[in-house]
């Protein structure tokens, strides 16, 4: 039985990975910060990706088949110290000890300024221009660099699964009126359920696939169409929730950011579903697919 390493395996996707690869007959190891979910099936390691000489040693000592690597911090003053320079520390560990690494970057490294109905190919270069994007496009830059053959897979919005992620959860927190926001018409991204990544990716590492590749959801849609789909999925009224250009919030954002996944769906046999497939969303019109 090969071992599997997950970073991160205590988020979102980290714990959707390690659950289903369990299920697939891996063995796996996870790596959390501070707390961990209740998987029995998991060898869990605490461990601090900012540490170099604990992140070497952890990887040396179990020498899995293949790290996946999803551990990131998307804001707070370690951003830097999380995403890049631990996932340097993963890389540089994953090279000593011979082991493959899948790292999973974000569309977030783009700049957005595509027109409506261009997508980001994989062949595209990062263009950041948020602190969080320019933290992710130098991570990807490390792996690269460090590892030219480690696969590389940019992704996007998660949601989905058991519990609710960070992009639904906030928008039924809107629902809920325990915050008060309103949602981008014109920023657009690739919806993807964390369910079918997590089952995708583990598809790429058995093919032992190389180089970078991008795995998104099959809709274009704007984090507004996206708060309706959740909001009608969840029985509340889409009515009830405000929109917004992203231009209000006064701060310069990636607004086009969609992503061509068509050339990893063809290598994968997982079906990557749309919104309303995963949501159930038959009550309203979902925003068509795009490719």
């Amino acid at each position: 039985m090969q071992q599997l390493l997950i970073t991160g395996g205590a988020g979102y996707l980290g714990s959707e990975l390690a659950r289903q690869a369990s299920a697939r007959g891996w063995d796996v190891a996870a790596t959390y910060l501070s707390t961990h979910p209740p998987l029995a099936q998991v060898h869990w390691h605490q461990l601090d990706l900012r540490d170099s000489a604990a992140t070497a040693s952890l990887v040396t000592k179990l020498r899995p088949a293949v790290i996946i690597h999803t551990a990131y911090r998307q804001n707070g003053p370690d951003l830097w110290a999380a995403t890049v320079q631990g996932t340097e520390h993963v890389a540089h560990a994953a090279q000593t000890a011979g082991v493959r690494l899948v790292h999973i970057s974000s569309d977030a490294l783009f700049d957005g300024e595509l027109a409506p109905g261009q997508y980001y190919t994989a062949a595209d270069p990062p263009s950041p221009i948020s602190p969080y994007g320019k933290a992710k496009a130098a991570a990807e830059h490390a792996v690269e660099t460090i590892l030219p053959d480690a696969l590389v897979v940019r992704t996007s919005l998660l949601y989905g699964g058991a519990q609710p992620g960070t992009h639904e959860q906030l928008v039924l927190d809107v629902l809920m009126g325990r915050t008060n926001l309103a949602f981008f018409t014109d920023e657009l991204r690739c919806p993807i359920a964390v369910d079918d990544l997590a089952a995708g990716l583990l598809e790429l590492v058995a093919a032992e696939q190389r180089g970078r590749l991008h795995l998104a959801g099959p809709t274009v849609m704007s984090r507004y169409e996206f708060a309706c789909a959740v909001a009608t999925a969840h029985g509340y009224d889409p009515g009830s929730l405000q929109s917004a250009s992203s231009e209000s919030s006064g701060v310069r954002r990636p607004r086009n950011c969609a992503m061509d996944s068509r050339p990893t769906y063809a290598l994968l046999r997982t079906h990557i579903r749309n919104i309303a497939e995963v949501l159930g969303n038959h009550n309203q019109e979902a925003p068509h697919d795009t490719h």
